[in-house]
């Protein structure tokens, strides 16, 4: 039992190293300006990822093509990138002025512009850890490439197989292929990929986007052919970071310009000196929670609430949504789409217009005038990003008469997280963050308590939770250290650490808001990375993630009217 706790150990401690490794690597190369991921000054990275050998990009360290970690990346990335020779990672440099259309990946919000046949640039908005996501993925990228060029590629010449070469007619042909000439096309893709027949055609569907049924083939042959042109041609792939990028990064600049836009707002209704509870989440939950009941009465009766907020997450409710958000509208929501960059949107909610009454979770029925709570809910940040939002939040506002300083009751933050006990949509309740690859930690009292969400048939875990430098880098040897050692982690995530770094700086040390500010943490599990078909690359929560959503917003408001 030792001898295996102690290999354990050594994997575990191997994993940190390379995910340390990796974070240094990665400032080095952005500072430098410039790198090549398949050359020289990218072998560092390619070398760490393969020891790490991540969950989410399952089979990397395996000579087979890994297909839900490439649809995971895929759709991380904006459309086209594996046809592009140059990547140039940008600041926001004006290119929304131009005649570039921004392309905009399906599952992470970023502009990106084709800038022609072999340059894509990635606009970075959100700091830090949006590099490294991005080129953690791109890494991952290039090295299925290239594995791609192995099986295919038969001499120095640059010969190829009978199957590229078949690949190659399906993905240059104008006409979309029929159902036989697709089948075919797969079959010979499996063996490149060397996967079967039924694992590329049952992922192929998910690849497909608008306009674009051959995404998979194309992506497919494209990797293959620059990495091709990279062995044969030494025509190397770049990725670069544009110098307006390097000067302006963690400056705040994004941040502070969306900060001002929400206080202007509330000076401007009004509500500036109101007291003020900010809440961390999508930009439904609370919408939902509090107008449901009053835009949808008719069917509230029929319905549980829970099956009202499962039929207003289902993609066919449009014209059930746009009521709730019209009767919101008309009570006192106000909806501040960002202009700043940083996309992250803000509803502010005038609790003073909401019929409270209306709401079975609400203790209170009314509050003195000029003491009604105002939410203010702003959508999720992004890693590090968390704490540039937070910080410039909570600092005074500032015009040209006076400095008000906000009256912050509370801060709630929910999101999604991966559970290392349970499975998807389960509740974590943490009591600290630990900061991956850092001796910081933050222990802090939590107004949410495992108890205030049991007994609706969802298992809830409480204890420490880690705030890793980037969910795409985990592995289970790292993990399971964590869950098997004495700091009772419970779960990861990206933002939680950042937040509470911003609001102990704010109330502890600048005294920009009260010390006795309540904060509140809960998230809901997203993935399980300590078992196997359960990582973020297996797929989406579905209707999973309602339940433990709206049990979780229900009770951050009741907390709050209770205030």
């Amino acid at each position: 039992m030792s001898l295996i706790k102690q290999q354990n150990r050594t994997r575990s401690q191997e994993s940190s190293a390379a995910i340390e490794r990796m974070y240094i690597t990665m400032r080095h190369l952005f500072n430098r300006g410039f790198y090549k991921p398949m050359g020289v000054s990218g072998e560092t990275l390619r070398e760490a990822l393969l020891i790490l050998r991540p969950e989410i990009y399952g089979t990397i360290a395996e000579e087979k093509v890994e297909l839900n970690g490439l649809l995971y990346v895929i759709d991380r990335l904006p459309e086209g990138i594996e046809e592009c020779r140059y990547i140039n990672l940008t600041s926001d440099e004006g290119y929304k002025d131009s005649h570039f259309k921004p392309i905009v990946p399906p599952k992470r919000r970023r502009n990106c512009y084709r800038i022609d046949e072999e340059q894509m640039n990635i606009e970075i908005t959100r700091g830090r850890s949006e590099i490294y996501d991005i080129l953690t993925h791109l890494t991952f990228l290039f090295v299925e490439s290239h594995k791609i060029m192995k099986r295919v590629v038969i001499n120095e010449e640059g010969h190829t197989t009978r199957d590229w070469q078949k690949l190659e007619k399906a993905v240059l042909t104008e006409e979309p292929l029929s159902q036989t000439e697709r089948e075919i096309a797969l079959t010979h893709t499996a063996n490149i990929l060397g996967r079967t027949f039924h694992e590329v055609s049952t992922i192929y569907s998910k690849f497909s986007a608008p306009k674009n049924e051959k995404r998979f083939l194309k992506l497919v042959y494209w990797l293959g052919k620059r990495a091709i042109e990279e062995i044969v041609e030494n025509d190397k792939r770049l990725v670069t970071f544009s110098p307006v990028l390097r000067e302006r990064l963690g400056h705040h600049i994004h941040g502070e310009v969306w900060a001002d836009a929400i206080k202007k707002e509330l000076d401007a209704k009004g509500l500036l000196r109101r007291p003020i509870h900010i809440i961390s989440a999508n930009m439904h939950s609370v919408m939902n929670t509090l107008f449901a009941p009053v835009a949808l009465e008719k069917e509230m009766t029929k319905k549980s609430n829970l099956e009202i907020y499962e039929t207003l997450s289902s993609a066919s409710s449009g014209k059930l949504r746009a009521r709730v958000e019209k009767t919101a509208q008309q009570h006192g929501m106000l909806f501040i789409p960002d202009q700043s960059g940083t996309n992250i949107d803000v509803q502010i909610f005038d609790t003073a217009k909401l019929d409270l009454k209306q709401n079975n979770f609400c203790s209170k029925t009314s509050y003195p005038e000029g003491k009604e709570p105002v939410i203010i809910v702003m959508d999720y940040a992004f890693g590090e990003q968390a704490y540039e939002t937070m910080e410039e939040l909570l600092k005074p506002y500032e015009d040209k008469r006076e400095t008000v300083h906000l009256d912050v009751k509370s801060v709630s933050i929910m999101g999604k997280a991966g559970i290392l006990e349970g499975g998807k949509g389960d509740i974590m309740i943490p009591s600290a963050h630990l900061f991956e690859g850092t001796a910081d930690n933050y222990p802090f009292e939590n107004q949410l308590k495992k108890e205030d969400l049991e007994g609706h048939g969802i298992s809830v875990y409480d204890g420490a939770m880690i705030t890793v430098l980037g969910t795409s880098l985990q592995n289970r040897d790292i993990l399971r250290f964590f869950y098997e050692s004495t700091w009772n982690v419970i779960g990861l995530e990206m933002e939680g650490a950042h937040y509470q770094k911003a609001i102990q700086a704010a109330a502890k040390l600048r005294g920009s808001i009260s010390d006795s500010v309540k904060v509140r943490y809960a998230y809901y599990a997203s993935d399980n990375p300590l078992e196997t078909g359960s990582t973020l690359a297996s797929g989406g929560l579905g209707t999973t993630g309602v339940k433990p959503t709206y049990l979780i917003t229900e009770q951050i408001l009741e907390q709050i009217f209770k205030d």
